[in-house]
């Protein structure tokens, strides 16, 4: 008790406080950027975090992780451009939104949703880290491989006009995904003698290509309708009435927090994964009479956000009590943790309880202050819908082709972005959806290592890989789990529609 105590009262300083509200402004300001993110913010910050005792630090680049994986979804609702990948679901549902006048009440929805599923996530690291992150432990090559399967299910929610385009983007991602060195080998390959292309394609690039210079493409020839008509009808909502709607989308909401929470605790994944399968099992379960998916469903932010925010605190579970980051984050702030002398793992919480919990509940605080700047920033967020859609552009091109650059201080990047863009334009207007690309980007490597892994191992075993597989209990669960998702999916797209034939 005095440990909690001493905690609470080192975390209500001013230098804490002020320190933990920074993190949240920059992590929001470079979340809402296209092309750089949360990861970018803090390896940029870390040199500077020397300085700062161990609470301090933690807490800076913690707040920094939750705030940008709200902030990307600023962009996504307001512009079309996600600024990171956990946002890509968010700007489908958040854009359509905000074409109808609806931007500050997607923007409320996108807020609320985040605060709701960071604040569970941090209770969930508080109270269940260790036990949490041995279950975690237990899902080896098979079960990775086979819930990176299960991540394909929601092809079907993401795939526009047809789900034979949508398979076809996912494919083309794959494909992106194997570009560059062999993992396993150290070969390069698909890379056509071009040595550049052996560093691979990165996923910042692409998401700059695919949707930021793509969009601002489109809206120059015309494609996308001027968000001026949008201003003009811009509804003046209050943040209590979209609190009584969002009351009515519990079920979503708990049910997404989790899915978030359970795949941010697996190494390797992260808040871009646990967001499209959250969208689409909501979409899965969109009932009749409610806004079609793809046109404004507001479960659909609901969804993403509280997802990719639980999946932080999720991350952060295999860290603390393991030493084992669980996303790229989550690795940057371990080796802050080791700088400052500190090796996490089972012994943290017993040798140095005070910097265990004072990292743990600060993290509530950085909720809080996202959630602080979050709600009173949307009526100046929402002013971007008022400025002339030409002079957004250039704002947009520059910055996201800067985003691209930073992410490995790389011309190739920006190259490969503006390729990128190129492509995307063409698969606009070829009806190919640019989400299931970035699906198949993320998933692409997660499939490809862990299958191979399998494979070894079923090879030292003397067995095949389907029999190394099929005999495990928790592949069993998670093969059931792929069936239903792609089942469920399958019958929503054809219900919705999508089921027609390509022209």
């Amino acid at each position: 008790m005095e440990i909690i105590l001493a905690v609470f009262k080192g975390l209500l300083s001013f230098d804490t406080v002020f320190i933990t509200l920074l993190g949240a402004v920059l992590g929001v300001v470079f979340g809402a950027i296209p092309g750089l993110n949360g990861s970018i913010c803090i390896a940029i910050l870390l040199p500077a975090t020397y300085g700062l005792s161990s609470v301090h630090s933690l807490l800076l680049l913690g707040a920094i992780y939750m705030g940008s994986s709200y902030g990307g979804s600023i962009s996504g609702i307001l512009i079309n451009v996600p600024g990171s990948s956990e946002a890509a679901c968010t700007a489908i549902e958040g854009y359509a939104m905000a074409k109808k006048g609806r931007g500050r009440e997607a923007l409320y929805y996108s807020i609320l949703s985040s605060v709701f599923g960071g604040f569970c996530g941090v209770l969930v690291l508080i109270f269940f880290a260790p036990l949490l992150a041995g279950i975690a432990l237990r899902f080896g090559p098979p079960e990775m491989f086979l819930i990176a399967v299960v991540g394909l299910a929601v092809v079907g929610s993401l795939s526009g006009t047809g789900l034979m385009k949508g398979c076809f983007a996912t494919l083309f991602g794959v494909f992106l995904s194997m570009v560059g060195v062999d993992s396993l080998t150290g070969h390069t390959r698909l890379t056509f003698g071009i040595a550049p292309l052996s560093s691979g394609i990165g996923l910042i690039p692409a998401i700059v290509g695919f949707f930021a210079l793509a969009e601002m493409v489109r809206q120059c020839d015309g494609a996308g309708q001027n968000q001026e008509e949008g201003a003009v009808a811009l509804e003046r909502i209050r943040v209590m009435e979209v609190v009584r709607k969002l009351t009515v989308k519990m079920a979503t909401l708990i049910k997404s927090t989790l899915i978030g929470i359970w795949i941010g605790i697996l190494p390797g994944t992260g808040g871009a994964i646990s967001s499209f399968v959250s969208y689409g099992e909501a979409k899965r379960n969109c009932k009749e009479g409610e806004v079609p998916f793809g046109e404004g469903n507001e479960s659909g932010i609901i969804a993403a956000e509280s997802s990719n925010n639980a999946a932080v605190g999720g991350s952060l579970i295999p860290l603390l009590a393991l030493g084992i980051p669980g996303s790229a984050t989550a690795a940057i702030i371990y080796s802050a943790i080791l700088i400052h002398g500190i090796t996490p793992g089972p012994k943290l919480f017993g040798e140095t309880p005070e910097l265990a919990y004072s990292f743990t509940i600060g993290m509530l605080f950085a909720v809080l202050a996202m959630g602080v700047i979050g709600i009173c920033g949307v009526p100046l967020f929402s002013q971007i819908l008022k400025i002339k859609i030409r002079y957004i552009i250039p704002v947009v091109i520059i910055s996201s082709l800067i985003g691209a650059y930073s992410a490995r201080n790389s011309v190739y990047d920006v190259v490969i972005a503006i390729i990128c863009g190129f492509l995307g334009v063409i698969f606009s207007r070829c009806g190919i959806p640019s989400p299931p690309i970035l699906l198949g980007l993320i998933l692409g490597n997660l499939i490809e290592v862990n299958l191979r892994n399998s494979m070894l191992i079923a090879g030292a075993k003397g067995i095949s890989v389907f029999q190394y597989m099929f005999t495990r209990p928790l592949s069993i669960a998670v093969v059931l789990l792929a069936v239903l998702m792609f089942v469920g999916n399958f019958k929503t797209t054809a219900k919705s529609g999508k089921m027609k034939p390509e022209k």
